[in-house]
């Protein structure tokens, strides 16, 4: 069972939420649009687009889980940048009523936008930066994927027998599993990038906890495809317990535990 990024409840009073299509190189809105919508990508990957000089610059690339068109929502504004669909997409168009009840009963989605809108503000300022050529003015670049500090290892780890990839657990009492997010910059412990060529898992996907010699697993809020023990889906938010020789497996990614 796919369970989506936000749950809206679709009635007439709010016009719902639903999918709308675009053919690649087509403008979902442009610059300067009066929205009352924002879209989560489905399927597909969406470039952000900005007017610099007359020239349209690329603020970022979107894909799967991602959203935007939120600040019209928020504000009431026009569009402050175009989105137009790189590829073939699908998206969920969410209108501001739905959005303002989805808010209430998901403080989550708050907190995620809180992270993409502080991403987002530093690289545009870093991206203007750039071409009004401030250069002694220039704000400090983002780390790279690779200069990412890496945690310590432990013996434990999960392994992906279609690859013989070993993913190992963090030496602390927590690792985060997931993907990385260009958006809001967030690095997993162990990122499932290279195992998921299907794209199923999430970026926050779940937690692997040492307690007492144990091991337990808790899926994170907002998780697409699933977390299983066993072949058993778990509950959102319940840590359960796992032990060496399990499969434990997110969204699409089977994976053994070895605790040493």
């Amino acid at each position: 069972m796919v369970k989506p990024v936000f749950k809206a409840t679709k009635s007439k009073a709010t016009q719902a939420t639903y999918s709308v299509e675009f053919k690649a190189g087509d403008y979902v809105f442009s610059e300067g649009d009066l929205g009352t919508e924002m879209f989560i990508i489905q399927d597909g990957e969406v470039a952000i687009l900005k007017k610099l000089r007359g020239e349209e610059k690329q603020l970022t690339m979107l894909s799967r889980g991602d959203f935007f068109g939120e600040m019209s929502v928020l504000e009431d504004l026009p569009r402050t940048a175009a989105a137009r669909a790189e590829s073939d997409c699908r998206l969920l168009e969410i209108n501001s009523t739905t959005f303002d009840q989805m808010l209430r009963k998901n403080p989550e989605i708050a907190v995620r936008m809180m992270r993409k809108l502080s991403r987002r503000l530093r690289e545009t300022d870093n991206m203007l930066r750039q071409a009004l050529g401030s250069e002694d003015l220039q704000a400090p670049e983002m780390p790279s994927p690779q200069a990412v500090p890496t945690p310590g290892k432990g013996p434990e780890r999960l392994i992906h027998d279609p690859t013989g990839t070993e993913f190992f657990l963090s030496e602390g009492d927590e690792t985060s599993i997931g993907r990385r997010d260009p958006v809001t910059g967030i690095h997993p412990d162990i990122d499932l990038t290279p195992a998921d060529g299907q794209r199923s898992i999430s970026r926050r996907h779940a937690k692997i906890f040492r307690r007492a010699g144990k091991y337990y697993v808790r899926e994170e809020i907002g998780t697409m495809n699933g977390t299983f023990v066993n072949g058993e889906r778990i509950e959102t938010g319940v840590p359960v317990e796992f032990e060496h020789g399990d499969e434990v497996r997110f969204g699409l990614i089977k994976t053994n535990f070895h605790a040493h």
